[in-house]
């Protein structure tokens, strides 16, 4: 029939295949959050130039350096969630409540008995560092093109023939072909077997095209939940000298969790669709939805190294540096369909429900927090961060060494052969024989920038046993401008191709804090305040097609009351 269909410019010139890790998911591993005691967070988490508390341990080392006492506490976290969802026309709300444990731990302190080295301090915490616990969901009225398009677009894109996305019992598995040829996009296996798209002309040389054609109308809808964590384990040692240089550091063991479970769906009217009754592409409605499940799991360690100075008794300047994390991560993924169209409901699983698995090496980006804090008397303390991160450094490696052939033949991205020489594929570029993840660190590079972070706080104690706190924290966007505003082609992992873009994040907080003799308790309050943007599928660059991809603008809040407590002896 004629090409009566609208695709994706973009999704029609993907010739690079199916990506199993992506830059999305190197800044989903890496995204800040600020937690720690309640002391802490009541001051907007500006301690880098103060130290002294369980939580400056993991921010600036050299905080353990200003113990003079022992010390064990814990911290407890209530977070009551809210997610709107905003799209021309509809906004849907969201919420959920969760409790946490933030932080455990404590610090010794050996005397030395020396006027220029007084003590020598260890530690040890427990830290939540991230909470990945979000859910936001949406609907997207009046869409002007479907997700069936952009998978016709993959599919037109790697030349596939109607035999590479086809299933024979006994004789061939797309998703695990042994004929040597290139790797289908699961996508475009999963959007096949559930009639997502359809092939036109000859099936060894077809066009494929999506359900969103000439007069079809439609809306989407999504519901996406995370859930996980990055937990850290610090172990900490500092200590001072003459009581004006601080000095720590510190070796973080760190585990990271994290699930998603993503549901889009759309609900199109006059859609093209394959009917198997007349074995011709007919004009229908078409409701249909596909689950993702992403799972990632890994161990990593990181080291910091931090200075406080205190030139006089009034002021003070602190510095830390953060490597990366290096992770060690393992990712399994799926999809399932279900259309219904013509009266009947096909469904499709990825790979026969057998999730698909890779193993791959990530580090996180380095960091750098500078901070000053002024003391007045007894009663008043105020302090400023400004940290820095590298989101630009993110960085993929193989896990193994068997690149060049030693081993899987093929490159998992791209379905080259690697155990031929350079010279025999002298299109590919030799930085993709020297990096197996050059095209994921080239987007990471494209996509995100450093961000800043700035933090103020304060304290006023008002008797020697009550203190109030306040705070404020502010996050710059960690994404490019071109990638923003739908300038660029985003490439996503395994068989999701649903993302969401981070801008700006705010944090109010204030606090309070008792002590009496060894103990304390403090309590505070954090507002936390994130907007985003969610991308059902890569735009098309340019809008050369005039259509964008469904998108919805996220307003993410936390509301969280913290509890600390513990004994100073």
């Amino acid at each position: 029939m004629k090409k009566l269909y609208i695709i994706l410019t973009a999704a029609g010139c993907f010739s690079l295949g199916s990506y199993a890790q992506s830059a999305i998911d190197a800044y989903r591993f890496s995204q800040p959050d600020l937690r720690g005691t309640a002391r802490f967070m009541g001051m907007g988490g500006a301690f880098g130039a103060l130290g002294g508390d369980l939580s400056s341990l993991s921010q600036n080392p050299a905080g353990i350096g200003v113990y003079r006492s022992n010390e064990l506490g814990f911290t407890l976290d209530l977070d009551a969630q809210n997610a709107k969802s905003t799209a021309p026309g509809s906004t849907t709300s969201t919420s959920q409540t969760k409790f946490y444990l933030d932080n455990i731990g404590g610090v010794a302190t050996l005397r030395l008995g020396s006027s220029k080295v007084p003590n020598l301090n260890f530690g040890f915490t427990y830290n939540k560092g991230v909470s990945f616990n979000r859910r936001y969901k949406g609907y997207v009225p009046n869409i002007n093109t479907s997700m069936s398009n952009y998978i016709a677009g993959l599919a037109n894109g790697e030349e596939l023939t109607v035999a590479d996305v086809t299933s024979i019992s006994g004789k061939y598995d797309p998703y695990n072909p042994t004929d040597g040829g290139l790797q289908a996009p699961w996508l475009a296996i999963l959007g096949y077997d559930s009639y997502l798209i359809n092939t036109n002309g000859d099936p060894d040389n077809p066009s494929w095209t999506g359900q969103f054609g000439q007069g079809t109308i439609g809306s989407a809808n999504f519901d996406v939940q995370e859930s996980g964590s990055v937990d850290e384990y610090n172990i900490a040692i500092g200590g001072n000298i003459a009581n004006v240089v601080y000095w720590g550091m510190n070796f973080d063991i760190v585990n990271l969790n994290y699930n998603l479970n993503a549901l889009y769906g759309e609900s199109l009217s006059d859609a093209y669709v394959y009917n198997p009754s007349s074995k011709m592409i007919n004009q229908t409605n078409s409701k249909w939805g596909m689950r993702n499940l992403y799972s990632a799991s890994g161990q990593g360690f990181n080291y910091q190294l931090g200075v406080i100075v205190k030139p006089v008794q009034e002021l003070r300047f602190g510095l830390a540096f953060h490597t990366p994390t290096f992770y060690n991560i393992t990712e399994t993924y799926s999809a399932n369909t279900s259309m219904n169209a013509f009266g009947e409901t096909v469904q499709a699983s990825t790979n026969n429900g057998v999730p698909g698995s890779q193993s791959y090496n990530f580090n996180s980006p380095w960091k750098v927090i500078a901070s000053v804090a002024g003391v007045i008397g007894s009663k008043f303390i105020i302090s400023a961060d400004y940290e820095w991160n590298g989101y630009k450094t993110m960085k993929y490696k193989e896990q193994n060494n068997y690149y060049y052939g030693v081993g899987d033949d093929w490159g998992w991205d791209y379905g080259w052969d690697f155990s031929a020489t350079r010279s025999a594929a002298p299109l590919a570029p030799k930085a993709v024989y020297d990096d197996a993840y050059h095209y994921e660190n080239q987007d990471i590079k494209d996509i995100y920038r450093s961000t800043s972070s700035f933090r103020i706080g304060a304290e006023y104690r008002v008797t020697p046993n009550f203190s109030v706190r306040a705070g404020y924290s502010y996050v710059s966007s960690p994404v490019e401008a071109k990638a923003k505003n739908n300038d660029m082609t985003i490439y996503t992992s395994g068989t999701m191709p649903n993302y969401r873009f981070d801008n700006t994040t705010n944090y109010i907080t204030a606090g309070l804090g008792y002590r009496t003799k060894g103990f304390y308790v403090d309590l505070a309050y954090v507002y936390k305040k994130m907007d985003s943007e969610y991308h059902a599928f890569t735009p098309d660059p340019g809008n050369t097609g005039g259509f964008t991809s469904p998108q919805a603008k996220l307003g993410l809040t936390n509301n969280r009351i913290i509890l600390s407590a513990g004994f100073k002896f």
